[in-house]
């Protein structure tokens, strides 16, 4: 099967074509034949090796943990689905970059009819990281104040929509020509992070949702500068949720802020409340781009993926009219 894949850590010229196997289930596990995937922050964060002390990985790789397609062979222990069934799922370890994937049972749910395989692969990931980082980890209340950053990109976007949904009060940074997309979205308040110190700018809050990846960072407790601020905005006891820094829980507790890092486990349950809350119209995923499964179409949406600004999330389109 044509897989693209890594040979090393790098720049997005590291992708290249290759003949693979089509990988072997397991009794829990699901033979998908893949239609859509997308960039995602982790596979970024690991095609970089900026995530190498957390997550290693053998040579060639094959990146792509969100995707949708079709099921194309069970295991024997499989009774969710069945073969032909249209499905979208996360695979931890990737494998999406590819004809073929391996999903394990509890880590997909079926697609409903009304919506497509690009809007299912983008949901994939993005949608169980904010939802599992708000509910989960942040145990959302309604009405609490929440910071979320990156309001504007594949995972705030739809952390802003289920935040303000759930009853909470929402502020979230966001460039400043993409303040109306994400009031749209039900922000309260939107913070341009390019002219305003957040910090300064708002009252204090009782969650923080961090997505900011600081260049810079001190040497002897891996803190930048945005993680410092996210301190001076919290109220005591507070909750700061991190998807970059996976080290956050280990450093000294201030005023019982309780930090934490959002370590995202698929689950059937999860996945199938996001996907049901898109079939209610009740939650939106934005699809900023669209590109081909090819050496370099993927090497293009990786570049997109690291160049600001982004709506939403870019996609990967294997199958057409999908």
């Amino acid at each position: 099967m044509k897989a693209i894949v890594m040979q090393n850590y790098g720049g997005p010229e590291v992708f290249e074509e290759q003949d693979i196997a089509v990988p072997n289930i397991k009794e829990t596990q699901v033979l998908v034949e893949m239609y859509a995937t997308t960039v995602s922050s982790a596979d970024e964060l690991i095609r970089s090796g900026a995530f190498q002390h957390v997550f290693s990985v053998q040579f060639p790789h094959v990146l792509g943990v969100e995707l949708a397609g079709v099921v194309k062979e069970i295991g024997e222990k499989v009774t969710y689905v069945k073969v032909g069934d249209p499905i979208m799922g996360l695979a931890r370890n990737g494998g999406g970059y590819a004809d073929y994937v391996v999903l394990e049972e509890s880590a997909l749910t079926i697609i409903p009819p009304t919506i497509s395989f690009l809007e299912a692969a983008a949901l994939t990931a993005s949608g169980l990281t904010a939802w599992q980082s708000l509910f989960q980890y942040g145990k959302l209340q309604p009405g609490q104040r929440i910071l979320i950053h990156a309001g504007a990109g594949g995972v705030g976007h739809i952390a802003v929509q289920l935040a303000k949904q759930h009853g909470a009060y929402v502020i979230a940074t966001a460039r400043g020509h993409n303040h109306e997309f994400v009031r749209n979205l039900g922000a309260d308040e939107v913070i341009d992070y390019t002219t305003t110190d957040f910090a300064k700018a708002i009252s204090p809050v009782d969650i923080v949702l961090d997505m900011v990846r600081d260049k810079i960072v001190e040497l002897d407790t891996g803190i930048g500068e945005t993680e410092r601020k996210n301190y001076t905005v919290l109220k005591d006891s507070g909750k700061l949720i991190s998807l970059v820094a996976p080290s956050i829980a280990d450093h000294p507790q201030i005023r019982g802020i309780e930090a934490q890092f959002a370590y995202i486990m698929p689950n059937h349950k999860d996945l199938t409340a996001i996907i049901h809350s898109v079939e209610e119209q009740k939650l939106k995923v934005h699809l900023d781009g669209l590109f081909p499964f090819t050496v370099e179409g993927i090497a293009d949406a990786h570049r997109q993926n690291e160049a600001d600004p982004k709506r939403g999330k870019l996609v990967i389109q294997r199958k057409a009219h999908c």
